[in-house]
């Protein structure tokens, strides 16, 4: 099948675009390359897809509406997978416009575009932000959500909405992918467990907001390129409109995070003991019952078995 896939140089882009490839799909994939960290590390991303048979770059905006009809006029493509978006809670805070830009109309022109061309199933990415500080754990797609604490998270679920508009009205058919904290191999560098580990192995002082009890749902990119692969089959077989959490289905707090760290790098952290950030939850915790029964999906990867791993892959390439 030919799979149109956005994103598709980032983190979690090019270990879906790699899923497909094994699997012998062809995939088209939109990046525009932008500065929110090192355009180089996507390029690399892009040159090793590029040696593979069944992919195509085609570098874009998403903001670009023009860009996107001439992709979709020139693809036949099977579905859609729209993971390229401005990441991140605490940037959107001081940049809000950029996010509203590239989240808001960028997945407004994707799903303009699949809607005039006939392309009917679409996968696409949300985020654990959109539960805002919701109390009750383990977080479940019935839970409300109307009450986002960052611009990041209001674009997340104004995409849920939009989708739904479209499944509504247009019948596209969508499934909405709430990711929890993705981490492995390529991860981005301002992202904390990227920077816990090459912090501690350089010696430098570590960012220790709060009191360490905050905790996150730690999923490993492996579990969530999978699952995100099990969506886009499920989507294409049956169809609907489906908000899913893809998560670790555990917990592992700030303080525990830096001994698991401590334990990979095999020297101690020099924390730096600083206040609660703006945007952050006290806790994120995905109930995947969902998941499980609808996609067939579950995580295999722990944080103390996903970590080392990503600590290997750091040392090879300092990327």
């Amino acid at each position: 099948m030919k799979f149109l896939l956005t994103g598709a140089a980032g983190f979690i882009g090019s270990h879906v675009t790699e899923k497909l490839l094994d699997r012998g799909d062809s995939v088209v994939g939109i990046d525009n390359f932008n500065d929110f960290y090192s355009p180089a590390i996507k390029r690399r991303n892009a040159e090793e897809l590029g040696r593979r048979t069944g992919f195509r770059l085609a570098e874009a905006d998403i903001e670009d509406r023009a860009a996107v009809d001439e992709i979709f006029a020139a693809g036949s493509f099977d579905a859609v997978i729209h993971l390229a978006a401005r990441a991140g809670v605490r940037p959107s805070i001081t940049h809000p416009e950029l996010y509203e830009r590239t989240n808001g109309l960028g997945t407004l022109n994707l799903l303009e575009a699949a809607r005039l061309t006939g392309v009917v199933k679409i996968v696409l990415a949300s985020s654990s932000s959109v539960y805002g500080t919701n109390s009750k754990l383990p977080f479940s797609e019935n839970d409300p959500v109307d009450q986002p604490v960052s611009p990041y998270a209001a674009t997340k679920r104004a995409n849920e909405l939009m989708a739904h508009t479209y499944h509504s009205v247009h019948k596209l058919h969508i499934y909405c992918l709430r990711y929890f904290t993705v981490y492995g191999p390529r991860q981005r560098p301002e992202m904390a467990i990227a920077k816990f580990l090459r912090l501690v192995d350089e010696g430098q002082p570590v960012p220790f907001h709060g009191d360490g009890s905050s905790r996150r749902d730690y999923t490993y990119i492996d579990d969530i390129a999978g699952g995100t692969v099990a969506a886009l089959d499920t989507c294409i077989r049956r169809g609907g409109f489906e908000i899913v959490n893809l998560g670790g289905h555990g917990t592992t707090t700030l303080a525990e995070l830096i001994g698991l760290v401590e334990k990979t790098v095999g020297k101690p952290a020099l924390l730096q003991n600083l206040p609660d950030q703006p945007g952050d939850v006290p806790a994120t915790y995905a109930d995947i019952t969902k998941a499980r029964s609808l996609l067939g999906w579950g995580p295999a990867t722990a944080p103390s078995e996903g970590i080392p791993k990503q600590y290997e892959w750091w040392r090879r390439t300092r990327a």
